[in-house]
């Protein structure tokens, strides 16, 4: 699933190193979806993209997705969501901007581990509105 032929060990990196990556397959898999479902204006899609991958967004994707969470999988969210950041968020809480840290770690582990199948199984019960 990698786009290098780098070998990346998850299990080695910070789960800053891992929210970073996680923050751009988690955006990657949001504009996926919206392209998906409809050929609209640019300006449209970054508007509903936003709704998405905000801090509050993403607090309430966990919410969605924590009971389903392996232990493994909630370790690495742990580890995110525990980091220390550096800086205060803008937009968010305190809780929202770390809850977000945790959620874009694991899919950064997620996607270093190979596990798209994974990775696609938490991000379509993140788009079920009956969760």
């Amino acid at each position: 699933m990698k786009l290098t032929e780098n070998e990346i060990n998850p299990k080695q990196l910070s789960p800053l190193n891992l929210a970073f990556i996680g923050d751009v397959v988690y955006e990657m898999l949001v504009r996926e979806t919206l392209v998906s479902d409809a050929n609209r204006p640019v300006g449209d899609l970054h508007n509903e993209s936003v709704k998405f991958v905000s801090a509050k967004a993403q607090t309430e994707a966990y919410e969605k997705i924590k009971s389903h969470l392996t232990e493994e999988e909630e370790t690495v969210f742990k580890r995110g969501r525990n980091a220390k950041v550096g800086h205060n968020p803008k937009s968010a809480t305190h809780g929202e901007y770390h809850t977000a840290t945790g959620v874009e770690a694991l899919f950064g582990y997620l996607y270093l581990s190979g596990e798209k199948k994974r990775l696609l199984e938490l991000f379509k019960i993140i788009l079920d509105k009956s969760e």
